[in-house]
């Protein structure tokens, strides 16, 4: 015990009329003692508490003398009762009954029990009550015994860059089990560690942390780890570590760039929805955020619309695609200027010259067209019976690629009668013998043929229809102006040999390869051809499919015909009937005859206007204005 307390301690026994003897025993404590005073009697002194050390080794300890003055012949006996005692926790404190030396057995802990309250009894021999029962407090000293702790292990905050200086981010915790009123609880926070520069400060009594400096770039340090410590006896004491895990949150202070001032690419004409080339981008904000994702703007050069570029989720490319057909021949090379930003606004200026906009070059490649005709179809009239020979009309396709300088020939490709002769240099035709007026192929006096015109590589239909006159009529050749008749296809008969009309239908305007001219085949999951399918207008309509492809339909047209044609159970003119009912769910649609322009006024060709230049006269033609 220090002097200090000591001297305190004797003072106090004075004033109290303890007598402690020597100077470090324990005094002997007079709980009854009467003190005389004038006009009144103090029956029992009130006893001051008596203090020990939480965790004294010295054991056992005698912590103070009771005595009475009530002394009988033979002695007093001293006894003890309360928590410590004859309660739990039992066995801390004892009293020697004849001396009443009351002693410290076992060590205390304070953050248990921080004080105990013990009556005291004096009795005589015979266990008779010589003084009331007095209370005895016994207060248990605080020692620096409990090291402070950390309510968890790791601290997370969160900070956006580029944040002012006295930002909040997070607060530290810590607890110590000491007295709060001592300095065995007082803590101190501090920052063990952060690295260099030190942009976080902790304050040091409330824990928490703030950013103390500008510089916060997410870019160049995206998560900071700081050691914390706090300490107890206002710094001094027993210490305790956890880490602070701070994340840097992206704010759009970068703006996306070309890596290239300039892209070149090549696109080929005549076709739509198709990749062309990517246009690549840096950007050092978050990848996947708003501040990342770029979005691309073509700002000149392609007035009509031909293109469109949109971005690659996973790259964050531009990706140039053509929306709508070229055409090589008019536009041979194009000069696009394009811009990048991002989906998020800039929220700082940039801190070096940006490449937010770049040129892009793009060649148009030729490929081969078809023919064209300028008309189509070409209608003529010619008197009955015409004999052998008779001029009937002179075709004249003109090539789109003026470039390649390929060679147009002509050929026969729907001639049921075997009636026509085609020059296939020049593109006349004529009659090769007379026609009887009670062919089967004559429809109101209309008969229609198929002729082709080829260059090198491709293959353009058109129809040919020739009308036949009486004989007492002009005999001269008439060729009328196009009408709607430019809808009609091939003619489609029933078995009694009369012509019957189909709503649905086809241009035979449409592309064809020379490849696909060979073997009949069937689209795939076609059924074969059936002769007993149901005839006339009574058969239900399915659902009309969307345009086939040119070389599809070609093709479909053309192996049915073949197939029809080598069939020796029907006659020639049932080929027609095939299309009435094998067109429906086919590969390249619903076909019909070329007498369906009378009732097929509700038909939609607006869907000429993507097959590219070569069908602009169809679709300015039959589409709508």
């Amino acid at each position: 015990m220090d002097a200090a307390l000591l001297l305190a301690l004797g003072l106090l026994a004075q004033s109290l009329d303890l007598s402690w003897g020597d100077p470090g025993r324990p005094g002997i404590l007079h709980p009854w003692r009467r003190l005389p005073a004038p006009g009144r009697v103090r029956r029992a002194w009130v006893i001051p508490p008596i203090s020990v050390p939480e965790n004294y080794k010295g054991l056992p300890y005698m912590l103070v003398q009771i005595r009475s003055d009530k002394r009988q012949p033979g002695g007093v006996i001293y006894s003890i009762q309360g928590p410590g005692v004859d309660e739990e926790p039992l066995g801390l404190f004892s009293v020697e009954k004849f001396s009443g030396r009351v002693f410290l057995n076992a060590e205390l802990d304070r953050e248990k029990t921080a004080s105990y309250r013990l009556k005291v009894f004096a009795l005589d021999l015979g266990g008779s009550v010589l003084e009331e029962p007095t209370d005895l407090e016994i207060v248990v000293v605080d020692q620096n015994d409990n090291r402070p702790a950390f309510v968890r292990e790791v601290f997370a905050g969160r900070v956006l860059e580029g944040a002012a200086p006295g930002t909040y981010v997070t607060r530290a915790e810590a607890t110590d089990a000491d007295d709060p009123d001592t300095d065995n609880a007082a803590l101190h926070y501090s920052i063990l560690e952060q690295g260099s520069p030190e942009l976080f400060s902790i304050h040091a009594r409330t824990g928490e942390i703030r950013t103390v400096h500008v510089g916060l770039d997410r870019e160049a340090v995206a998560v900071y780890n700081l050691t914390l410590q706090v300490a107890d006896m206002s710094g001094e004491g027993l210490t305790a570590t956890a880490s602070a895990i701070i994340s840097v949150d992206d704010i759009n202070d970068n703006a996306p760039e070309f890596t290239r001032d300039e892209f070149s690419m090549e696109a080929t004409e005549a076709v739509s929805g198709v990749d062309v080339g990517r246009l690549e981008v840096e950007d050092r904000d978050l990848p996947g955020s708003p501040n990342w994702v770029a979005n691309f703007t073509i700002l000149e050069g392609d007035p009509s619309g031909h293109f469109g570029i949109r971005t690659d989720p996973r790259t964050n490319e531009g990706v140039l695609s053509v929306v709508k057909p070229l055409d090589y021949e008019s536009h041979a090379h194009y000069e696009l200027r394009v811009s990048v930003q991002n989906e998020a606004p800039l929220q700082a200026a940039p801190t070096r010259i940006q490449r937010g906009q770049a040129r892009l070059s793009i060649r148009v490649q030729d490929i081969n067209e078809p023919p064209v005709f300028p008309e189509n179809p070409l209608r003529t009239s010619l008197a009955e019976g015409a004999a052998p020979g008779t001029f009937v009309a002179t075709f004249s396709a003109q090539d789109p690629d003026v470039e390649q300088l390929q060679r147009v020939s002509y050929s026969k490709d729907y001639d049921p009668e075997d009636w026509l002769q085609v020059d296939g240099a020049t593109g006349r035709v004529q009659t090769q013998r007379a026609l009887s007026p009670a062919s089967p192929f004559l429809k109101d006096g209309w008969y229609r043929a198929v002729v082709l015109a080829l260059d090198d590589v491709l293959v353009l239909l058109v129809l040919l229809r020739a009308r036949f006159r009486p004989r007492s009529r002009d005999r001269s050749l008439l060729r009328g102006p196009l009408d709607d008749d430019l809808r009609d296809n091939i003619l489609n008969y029933n078995e009694q040999g009369g012509g019957e009309e189909d709503q649905d239908a086809y241009d035979l305007n449409q592309l064809r390869h020379p490849s696909e001219l060979a073997a009949p085949s069937f689209p795939p999951g076609r059924p074969p051809l059936r002769r007993e399918a149901p005839l006339g207008r009574g058969r239900p309509q399915a659902p009309r499919p969307p345009p086939a492809s040119p070389a599809d339909i070609a093709s479909f047209i053309r192996d049915g015909l073949q197939a029809a044609d080598s069939d020796p159970s029907v006659p020639p003119y049932d080929t027609a009937l095939i299309y009435d009912y094998e067109g429906d769910g086919s590969a390249a649609g619903t076909l019909s005859s070329p007498v369906s322009s009378l009732g097929d006024e509700d038909q939609d060709y607006d869907y000429l206007q993507d097959w590219g230049p070569r069908f602009a006269r169809l679709a300015d033609l039959y589409g709508h204005p």
